[in-house]
């Protein structure tokens, strides 16, 4: 029974950041019009786990005990029913398509429209997938920890989209392609944290951070190998501020604004190493712009002060079980048979299933990539030096 309980709890973990009709729902990939005559970027290419996973993962495929993607209420807010994205409705990456007035939003890489060469000359694709490690699963798997969890990582992605390219054109135009795109890292890297959760004596948490920001530092460098000239990565959230850590920590395991304090350092000290990568990547690569967005000090803008961005429950999950401060059961998640409704008023709750936000977060969270100063550079900064043809 210990050991059921141990493996429920490191599936459960693996989604930290793992960190979706009705005829009158907008089609999965119509955006609303926006008001840009002339986009600067026709193109973006998307990376990352599920907070930027717009369909690659379906509930068959989903990690564990959030394998309900493809059932009611996910998907209710906007699209009125699932397109398998872990939250009610838009996340970042689909604002980001609004904001750079693209026809429509970025199809999943594994959907079969997005293997074929049209949807490539169109608005992009994205290769981002629910429970994605930024080290290989291999890894893991040699330390005992094959638990069926999702084995891809961002280098899983990085070969997803050079089989990609090959399919939608050849030679020079494939590097022009790369050039003109916006490429968009999401987060990346609290999966592989959450496995030394029950693993600390074989793989350390110093040594899981060392490899993440590698494997993430990695993989900037081959997209910008490749002749990308335009990346935005994302660091990690808090972490700590999602229901399901707060349900597992301690309960003196608390930081200032009420979170697990030693999940938000880890994803903290886990940011500061990835700046400094992406400081020498700028310095190895002054033909190309490398931002970083701030997902950090966005989110707990929003946590030290809720109420100024519409927000009434900061903790609570909006699509959960439970009842109590978290709404949250670890064994009860939304979209399961025990969870097939959520809360009245999704846009006052920041988190929607226990790991994932809530449409109205994501919304806050974009416009503070993309109009505040959570973006460095700025992404106005960004369009225009794409519009200028620089760097």
């Amino acid at each position: 029974m210990a050991t059921t309980t141990a493996a429920n709890r490191l599936g459960l973990l693996l989604l930290l950041l793992a960190v979706v009709a009705t005829t009158a729902a907008p089609a999965v990939g119509a955006a609303p019009a926006a008001a840009a005559a002339t986009p600067p970027f026709r193109r973006v290419y998307a990376f990352g786990d599920s907070f930027t996973d717009t369909g690659n993962t379906h509930s068959t495929t989903g990690p564990y005990s959030f394998g309900y993607v493809s059932s009611p209420p996910y998907g209710a807010t906007f699209f009125h029913r699932s397109t398998n994205r872990y939250s009610d409705g838009r996340l970042v990456v689909d604002f980001l398509a609004e904001a750079l007035a693209l026809p429509t939003y970025l199809p999943p890489y594994l959907s079969s429209n997005s293997n074929s060469s049209n949807a490539t000359t169109a608005v992009g694709v994205n290769f981002a997938v629910a429970g994605a490690t930024a080290i290989e699963h291999d890894f893991f798997a040699r330390n005992n920890l094959s638990i069926d969890v999702t084995p891809q990582s961002i280098m899983t992605q990085l070969d997803w989209f050079d089989a990609h390219l090959r399919a939608a054109s050849a030679g020079a135009k494939t590097r022009e392609r790369v050039a003109d795109a916006l490429f968009w890292v999401g987060e990346i890297g609290a999966n592989d944290y959450a496995y030394t959760v029950v693993a600390r004596d074989t793989i350390p948490p110093k040594l899981v951070r060392t490899m993440a920001v590698q494997r993430v530092t990695a993989f900037v460098e081959g997209l910008l190998q490749r002749g990308a000239k335009y990346v935005i990565v994302q660091g990690l959230p808090l972490t700590g501020c999602l229901p399901l850590a707060m349900t597992l920590a301690r309960a003196d395991d608390r930081d200032a604004v009420g979170c697990a304090a030693s999940s938000n350092r880890q994803s903290y000290v886990h940011n500061r190493r990835l700046l400094a990568a992406l400081r020498e990547l700028r310095r190895r690569h002054p033909g190309a712009v490398v931002a970083y967005a701030d997902y950090y000090a966005a989110h707990l803008a929003v946590m030290r002060a809720p109420a100024r961005y519409g927000f009434a429950e900061p903790f609570r999950t909006c699509c959960g079980s439970g009842g109590g401060a978290y709404n949250f059961d670890l064994f009860a998640t939304c979209g399961s048979p025990q969870v097939t409704t959520a809360c009245a008023r999704p846009a006052e709750y920041v988190n929607w299933d226990g790991v994932h936000m809530t449409e109205a977060m994501y919304k806050v969270v974009a416009g503070m990539f993309f109009r505040d100063a959570y973006c460095r550079p700025a992404f106005k900064d960004l369009l225009a030096m794409k519009a200028q043809g620089k760097p």
